[in-house]
């Protein structure tokens, strides 16, 4: 997901509550990028539920994008005011953005399929390369910049271990 409170979770819809409650049984502790999976029914209907029953309504949906939107645009003014006299520092990033991703601070144990499972959630994925003799950096490519850059602002800082909080950039042109 993309916001802070709901990273790390997925929801997965079944078709059948028999089939959805032997997955929660069978799967309820696996071991996921080295953490237990925590596996619990929706507390309400998805969108697809929803549409089936013939009570879907994206009014609510549109609502929340577009104060999302809304929200973004105030948002940089605010970070923007700086002292009288002073003029506001803006962050330049170290690279421009760019469709291949740089990853850094990675632990020892990290596979190229680890990478993949983590990068293909996001559209535009291509590929992930390991750097021979260098455990702790990759490169991830995507099809365009934009994409790229989602995926960037969606996984960084994301911990494949407990103590090894990944850090991604742009890669260099």
């Amino acid at each position: 997901m993309k916001t802070m409170k709901m990273r790390g979770q997925a929801f997965v819809v079944f078709k059948e509550l028999t089939a959805a409650t032997n997955a929660l049984r069978q799967l309820q502790g696996f071991p996921f990028y080295n953490k237990p999976m925590r596996i619990q029914y929706a507390k309400t209907d998805s969108e697809v539920i929803s549409k089936v029953k013939g009570q879907f309504s994206d009014k609510e949906k549109k609502k929340e994008k577009k104060k999302k939107a809304q929200e973004l645009l105030i948002a940089p003014q605010k970070d923007q005011v700086a002292a009288p006299g002073v003029s506001p520092v803006l962050q330049v990033p170290d690279n421009p953005p760019n469709y291949i991703l740089f990853l850094n601070n990675l632990p020892q144990e990290t596979t190229e399929m680890m990478l993949s499972m983590l990068f293909n959630q996001f559209p535009g994925f291509k590929e992930v390369r390991l750097v021979p003799g260098k455990h702790d950096i990759a490169f991830v490519e995507f099809c365009g910049d934009a994409q790229a850059g989602v995926a960037k602002d969606a996984l960084q800082g994301f911990r494949i271990t407990a103590s090894c909080a990944m850090n991604i950039s742009y890669a260099r042109k």
